[in-house]
Parts: structure tokens; sequence; C-alpha cells
């Protein structure tokens, strides 16, 4: 006799979906950048450009750009800011993630997440392995939910960018991507 697994509807319907791109419609997403860095300027933050353009073709929104020094509170500061946005819906970071004294992303971020999501992480390493090899392990690149936004911690390289964005963030931010998106949940984020 096979044993009963309890399956929530919302998992039964994306497993139960074929995994292809669905009839429903693309839902644009408001979504923030943030460049964490303590040289970079707008004429030189080619990853936060970089993101704001992949966001913008993908049809999504730029609900904000910024950029901000390798320092936890400023960090914190703008991204609590974000998440008590309601006219923001995404956050993506970039820079911070590495391990050498200044690299705070990870911890002005995850204090603020009400559930973070590990599987970002891991397959965003696992990805970047068969472009950086070992190297991937300095990544500490993390996502999670906050008040209801998403926020993704990507590396300060506009190639670890892309990366993240092609291989991870644009197939989730797109309703329309099977058999699981995470914008078929956000009306269900806030849920208590």
């Amino acid at each position: 006799m096979q044993d009963q697994v309890y399956v929530s509807p919302a998992t039964e319907r994306c497993l139960s979906s074929p995994n292809t791109m669905a009839t429903t419609a693309f839902i644009p997403v408001p979504i923030a950048v943030l460049t964490v860095s303590d040289s970079r300027t707008e004429a030189t933050d080619k990853s936060g450009q970089l993101l704001v353009e992949h966001l913008q073709t993908a049809g999504h929104t730029l609900a904000e750009k910024m950029i901000v020094p390798d320092d936890i509170y400023q960090i914190r500061a703008v991204v609590s800011r974000w998440i008590a946005d309601a006219g923001v819906q995404a956050i993506i970071t970039t820079g911070g993630t590495g391990v050498t004294g200044r690299d705070g992303t990870p911890e002005a971020i995850a204090p603020l997440l009400d559930k973070e999501l590990p599987g970002f992480g891991e397959i965003f390493r696992m990805v970047s392995y068969q472009e950086i090899k070992t190297s991937t392990v300095q990544s500490r690149a993390l996502a999670g939910v906050a008040n209801g936004t998403y926020i993704f911690c990507l590396p300060g390289s506009s190639g670890a960018c892309r990366t993240g964005w092609d291989a991870l963030i644009n197939d989730q931010l797109d309703a329309r991507h099977r058999p699981c998106n995470l914008v078929e949940l956000m009306p269900r984020l806030l849920e208590r």
C-alpha cells in the first residue's frame, strides 16, 4: 500500500499544469533595483543597468533604482522603505554578496525576510558552477519574501546578474511560466 502524501491545492495546480507557457496573460511587476557598491556611480553601474534593461525588456516596470555603499544599515534602510511601499512588488539587489569584510548584503536583508527561498541561492550557485566553476562558492546569493515583496540578492558582476535574471528571476516573475511561478502567489503572500 502506497503512503498518502498531502498536497496543497496550490501545489496541486502547479504540478498539474503543463511545463509550457500557459495562456495566462503577462502581469508586469513593479521592480526596484539596488546596487550595493562603494565605487560605482550611475555612469559605471553596469550590473544595475543590465538588470533594468532586462526587466524592462521582459515587460516589467522599474519602480526605482538606487546605489548605496556597502553599509548594512543603508542597505536595510532602502530595502525597508521599498518593502513598505505597495508600489514595489519585487526588489533585486546586486553587490555585497561576497565574503570580504565590506560584503554585507545578506546580513542586511536576512533579518527583513518573513520567509527565505533557499532554493534560489542553491540553484544560482548550481547554474553559476557551469560558468565559473568552484568560484561560485564565494557567492552568498539569496532570496525571500518580506511584507509580500520578493527580494533577490545577486552578486555584483554583470555576468552574475545576467545569470540570475536569465536562469531564475525572469521565469519566476512571469505569470505565464509553468508549472509554477512566484507571480501567481502574490495575492496570497500576506495571508494570515
